[in-house]
């Protein structure tokens, strides 16, 4: 049974805060083993691989000088998307390591972790996140655990090509979960087992109902987790078909129907394919008619290729410094994208949000150099764009073990944790700009400009809200030190070249994402901060922001945005736009007593009160008590924190009592 927290324990949790003392548990960071990467004399765990590629050539003929002409009417626009939220682009956590990355159990939470959220909470409004992958199918809710930990893997033959471990976990991941989401507001999608349909596990819909629904934390349950691929993977029949999921969905939908300790009946995911089966091919089994009150979403999964012959020896070598230049062009989003648009506009007309449950650089744990460059950052970036273009609403980045290379973040290893933070990779940057491209209204709507002629290295999307243009974005591919390749766009709002009066701005605002090289995978900057190389973040941005003002000359109705080579600029076309996303409060979460003086960040104690956006005094107190039997009876046990202390190693000690 977990532990119960009577008020003295509260008490003794806040006089913590004067005394600074109480025993320390240390972070248990991702993993226990190494990875052997392609780095030549380089045998460390592929999250922190020091491969550095060459960047490609600067193209001949670049135009460096170009305009952009924007209505000032999005009545006028064709193409638009369906409004987006700030929340597009979230994270897909491999199921076995969420208790390395969320926190030890629901009373004690990574503060990296914790931080990392917040700062997209405060642009967003919330962050999405999707807890499965293959661990999902064969995952065992238990009563409980030896040592009282919430999960254990059993290296067991599952049949899956990646050796995907069974899982055993309790209902603890569930409480961690929500103790998050009461903190920063996350919500969840979920996976239900669908390794044996003859015996279903539902359990994880039944607690994850009553623990995370009530509160609205819960987005859905994936039926599913790349079903095309299960006879490649040998968990069904050579034979397995669409016309065979179709029937197992049916059977997982009878079952969730006739139970009465699953409430909610339709925010069910399907059907979450990778690409051996298109879409189409489950669309034409009549799945989404047939079982329409039940699904709340539809999916796909997809990487644009794989790095398996090096994690597995599968397929065919690939040279990573042979394909960089793939990623680094507005050409490889469009290409990703194409196949799924005709499933975007099915899904708007069976009334479904679409969206891509889990991506990556590349399957198989990503490349050297690439998933972990510059160039990731530019690639995730335009990528995500291009989807909520195309109509997508959402898409999930997949989080994987030290073993791979494509992490938006890592704890440290075990071994090093007393002194070493997390490593906070390439592509959560992206995250990070997506979330201030779109903000926290859920009205915005986007298109691309095919800007420069269609020059696949400098693309730019417009961003609408509310029948006006708000933000720009600009993005540059090319690697250039000489400063060469560097473009100006001359920006026009309305004016008579368009038939309307002139709108532009007397002055914009201007955020740059930047790096020295496409190949760079250390010194990244978002406005001028950083979150630092490897072992060096604690989940917050160091560095002071720099926002730049420039002014515009409204007499020519124009305004001048330069963008690096390589970089990306985020365009805040007015004060009303930056200040919804680009201006942000800044509390987040901070280490605020100290057993260890190494890597400890400080606080003053003074503002301890509002570091988890709400003062001591309006806490809600509230139970999380683990002792009630049956889903129903859980419904109603979760709360709210009602106390937290953020401990030296990197954990948040969350305090509750019924």
């Amino acid at each position: 049974m977990p532990p119960f927290y009577p008020l003295a324990f509260v008490l003794l949790v806040f006089s913590s805060l004067v005394n600074a003392s109480i025993t320390v548990y240390h972070q248990v960071p991702l993993g226990d083993s190494t990875t052997t990467a392609a780095a030549a004399n380089y045998t460390g765990a592929a999250a922190y691989d020091p491969t550095v590629l060459t960047p490609p050539p600067v193209p001949s003929g670049l135009t460096t000088q170009f305009g952009i002409q924007l209505s000032s009417s999005s009545a006028t626009v064709q193409g638009l998307s369906i409004p987006q939220s700030g929340s597009f682009m979230g994270f897909s956590i491999e199921f076995t390591v969420v208790n390395q990355i969320f926190g030890i159990n629901a009373t004690y939470l990574q503060v990296p972790f914790l931080n990392l959220m917040a700062l997209l909470r405060e642009r967003a409004g919330e962050v999405r996140i999707r807890v499965g992958g293959n661990t999902q199918e064969t995952a065992v809710l238990v009563d409980s655990l030896p040592g009282g930990v919430m999960m254990t893997k059993q290296h067991l033959t599952t049949g899956y090509v990646t050796d995907t471990p069974t899982l055993l976990y309790t209902a603890e991941v569930l409480y961690t979960m929500a103790n998050i989401s009461a903190l920063v507001n996350t919500k969840w999608f979920l996976g239900i087992p669908f390794n044996d349909t003859n015996n279903l596990r539902l359990g994880i819909a039944e607690v994850g109902e009553a623990v995370l629904s009530g509160p609205g934390y819960l987005l859905g349950f994936q039926v599913g987790n790349e079903p095309d691929l299960y006879a490649a993977h040998t968990v069904r029949p050579s034979t397995y078909a669409p016309s065979d999921y179709f029937g197992e969905f049916g059977v997982v939908v009878e079952a969730v129907n006739n139970d009465g300790n699953i409430p909610v009946k339709n925010n069910l995911i399907a059907p979450s394919v990778s690409g051996t089966w298109s879409p189409e091919d489950v669309w034409d089994t009549g799945l989404v008619e047939a079982y329409s009150s039940s699904l709340g979403w539809l999916a796909v999964e997809h990487y644009p290729t794989d790095n398996c012959y090096a994690a597995y020896g599968i397929g065919a070598p690939v040279n990573p410094q042979d394909v960089f230049q793939d990623y680094l062009n507005h050409t490889s989003g469009i290409y990703i994208v194409a196949p799924y648009l005709n499933s975007t506009n099915f899904a708007q007309a069976n009334g479904k949000p679409f969206i891509m449950m889990e991506t990556n650089t590349a399957s198989c744990g990503g490349f050297p150099g690439i998933s972990d460059s510059f160039g990731a950052t530019l690639w995730a970036l335009d990528f995500g764009l291009q989807m909520a273009y195309s109509n997508f609403s959402g898409a999930m980045l997949h989080v994987g073990g030290q073993d791979v290379y494509y992490n938006p973040f890592t704890p440290p290893p075990t071994n090093q944790s007393s002194y070493h933070q997390w490593t906070v990779g390439a592509v959560f940057y992206s995250a990070i700009v997506i979330s201030e491209v779109f903000g926290p209204s859920g009205n915005a709507q986007i298109v691309d400009l095919q800007a420069n002629t269609g020059n696949m290295f400098t693309p730019a999307y417009a961003i609408f809200e509310n029948g006006a243009p708000v933000r720009l974005v600009l993005l540059n591919y090319v690697s250039d030190p000489s400063g060469a390749s560097d473009y100006t766009a001359t920006i026009s709002i309305g004016g008579s070249a368009i038939n309307q009066d002139n709108a532009t701005p007397a002055q914009i605002q201007v955020k740059y994402l930047a790096a020295p090289s496409v190949s760079e995978k250390y010194n990244i900057s978002w406005a001028g901060q950083t979150f630092g190389a490897n072992f060096e973040s604690d989940g917050r941005f160091k560095g002071s922001e720099s926002v730049q003002t420039i002014n515009c000359d409204q007499s020519s109705n124009t305004c001048q945005v330069t963008v690096p080579a390589p970089g990306a600029a985020l365009v805040f076309l007015s004060s009303d736009a930056y200040a919804e996303s680009g201006n942000p409060p800044t509390e987040t979460f901070s280490t605020t007593m100290a057993t260890k003086t190494l890597n400890t960040a400080t606080m003053d104690p003074s503002v301890l009160a509002t570091s988890n956006g709400m003062s001591g005094n309006t806490w809600e107190l509230g139970s999380t008590s683990h002792e009630a039997s049956g889903a129903a009876e859980l419904r109603g046990s979760l709360s709210v924190v009602g106390g937290v202390v953020a401990l030296s190693t990197g954990l948040l000690c969350t305090g509750f009592w019924s």
